[in-house]
């Protein structure tokens, strides 16, 4: 009992981290791309030290490695969008668009499986979408940062079906997939920051001392300690309990803009109100797939 109350602990105290990913969108000052860059740069070094200490580093074959890199890649490009869309509106836009991932899912997955979509899962985001919609369409200052958190959101659906196929086909554990999809993404962000910097060369590359300060911060303690942190309270609690609990990181991300930067005095009445059909939506879905999983045991 002891083990598992340690577990749950481990598992809210990653989902709180995961949720304070968003502040450091407003925290570093230099663009999204760059940002991102140096983020999966310094979190697969670090998690690479992290293997290499416990010994559970090694080569994969190559073949296996280009598929878990370009997982990694999506997830890079997912990053970029998600953190494009603070640096456009405020952490809270952000988050809420992310809240999308659930309505996408339900469609594209289906669709790829060649299987007939849940209507069930479809009725239940559209609450999610209709919130979105009434922020987007009463509140014109966060429709540009709204619509790169639609992309965002979108681009992490097609990494999370992918990975989970990537995984089950590659056979290898969960720290080694992310530390080749951090690589991945590091290589390909990395060719593309000249780009980036050409097409908008008024947003800093450059990080100054605080930044630095703050991805170290960011891609350790954010990044890979909620990683790690999950991975310890998956001993003692199931799969299926940890991805439901996930449905808390847009709330933690919420309340943490808002204790942080006082975000709640630049939010107005249509987020309010968005919000509690996306709050909803979340409730009824985790209702469901705790009947469900309830069902299968029984």
């Amino acid at each position: 009992m002891t083990q598992t109350k340690d577990s749950y602990v481990r598992l809210h105290l990653a989902i709180l981290l995961a949720g304070g990913t968003g502040l450091f969108g407003r925290l570093i000052s230099i663009g999204e791309l760059p940002l991102v860059c140096l983020r999966v740069i310094v979190s697969a070094i670090i998690l690479a030290f992290v293997l290499g200490a416990q010994k559970k580093l090694h080569a994969i074959p190559r073949k296996t490695l280009m598929k878990i890199m370009g997982t990694g890649v999506l997830l890079s490009v997912h990053w970029v969008f998600y953190y494009g869309s603070i640096k456009a509106a405020n952490i809270s836009i952000g988050a809420v668009c992310f809240a999308l991932v659930g309505f996408f899912t339900a469609i594209i997955e289906p669709m790829i499986d060649r299987k007939k979509p849940s209507v069930q899962e479809i009725l239940l985001s559209i609450f999610t979408v209709a919130g979105i919609l009434l922020i987007f369409g009463l509140d014109p200052r966060y429709r540009l940062g709204i619509a790169i958190g639609i992309v965002s959101s979108l681009i992490f659906t097609f990494f999370s079906i992918s990975s989970k196929r990537v995984q089950a086909s590659a056979g290898q554990s969960s720290s080694t997939m992310l530390l080749y999809q951090m690589t991945g993404g590091a290589i390909v962000l990395s060719l593309c920051v000249p780009l980036y910097s050409k097409a908008f060369p008024e947003v800093g590359i450059v990080p100054t001392s605080n930044d630095i300060w703050y991805l170290l911060l960011f891609s350790s303690v954010f990044t890979v300690a909620p990683f790690l942190l999950q991975l310890q309270a998956l001993r003692h609690i199931s799969a299926f309990t940890v991805n439901l609990s996930y449905n808390l990181e847009p709330v933690y991300t919420i309340l943490l803009a808002m204790i942080i930067f006082n975000e709640a005095s630049e939010l107005n009445l249509s987020f309010w109100i968005g919000i509690s059909f996306i709050i909803l939506s979340v409730v009824l879905q985790t209702i469901v797939s705790l009947r469900k999983q309830n069902k299968q045991t029984k």
